[in-house]
């Protein structure tokens, strides 16, 4: 089915939740300090990369913006208009996404009976996902049985068609192949395109520049640097920084 010949797209999100503010957050756990006075602001817009390598703290940081867990000291703060909303207005994809025994199309549906969206308005957003990610032939395939990067994706779609004001995502190519890595990156970019903010966490250079409008580089727990992707990759200002670049930390 082509575009034209849809009756529904994915939505817009409704909810103006952003800008999210840390204000200095730090997260402690089996009396170690994970992350360490975090302050900064996240706006709608750019595709937000916090690049890091392995251990620095990147996927606590994602679960403290999304509300998983709470912060030992500081805020985690919803500044917008419809700050009240918030809950509703984000999604988050894990590294490995947790699916249901059924079918892609039943997984997106689920998502949206727990929001409460009628059965007419639900098939029309379930196919126009699954259509732009790349999974319409496969709707009535069990969820369990299709590939890594086609779960990936289905995952993607199950959080898009809530219609999220913000979108993070944790390492979602973490394992894929190039093949599987293109598709995933292409939703990614429909996803942005709708108007939802994107806040990924990756250790994949390659992907990073690829994505990246701005990025944020996390080490050891701190927020190190900040800087518009093109900037930071053609200069990065710390040592941290610049080792990781030249592929001497990961």
């Amino acid at each position: 089915m082509s575009k034209a010949e849809r009756t529904s797209e994915p939505g817009r999100p409704t909810a103006a939740v952003l800008p999210l503010r840390l204000e200095g957050v730090s997260y402690s756990a089996g009396g170690h300090d994970l992350l360490h006075d975090l302050d900064f602001v996240l706006d709608a817009g750019p595709r937000s990369v916090i690049l890091g390598p392995n251990g620095s703290g990147k996927s606590l940081l994602l679960r403290l913006c999304d509300g998983l867990i709470e912060p030992t000291r500081g805020r985690v703060v919803w500044c917008g208009p419809d700050a009240s909303r918030a809950a509703e207005a984000r999604a988050l994809v894990f590294q490995r996404p947790v699916l249901l025994r059924r079918s892609a199309r039943a997984n997106v549906d689920y998502a949206l009976r727990l929001r409460g969206v009628d059965t007419g308005e639900r098939a029309q957003r379930v196919a126009a996902v699954l259509e732009d990610t790349r999974l319409g032939a496969l709707a009535d395939r069990p969820a369990r049985r299709l590939s890594g990067g086609e779960q990936q994706r289905l995952a993607l779609a199950r959080a898009w068609a809530t219609e999220p004001s913000v979108l993070f995502l944790d390492e979602p190519a973490s394992s894929l192949d190039p093949g599987s890595t293109r598709a995933l990156e292409d939703a990614i970019r429909a996803i942005q395109a709708t108007g939802t903010k994107i806040v990924l966490t990756t250790h994949d250079l390659a992907q990073a520049e690829r994505l990246a409008d701005e990025i944020l580089f996390l080490h050891g727990g701190r927020l190190l640097e900040r800087a518009e992707a093109t900037r930071f990759f053609d200069g990065p200002e710390t040592k941290e920084a610049q080792a990781f670049l030249r592929g001497e930390v990961d």
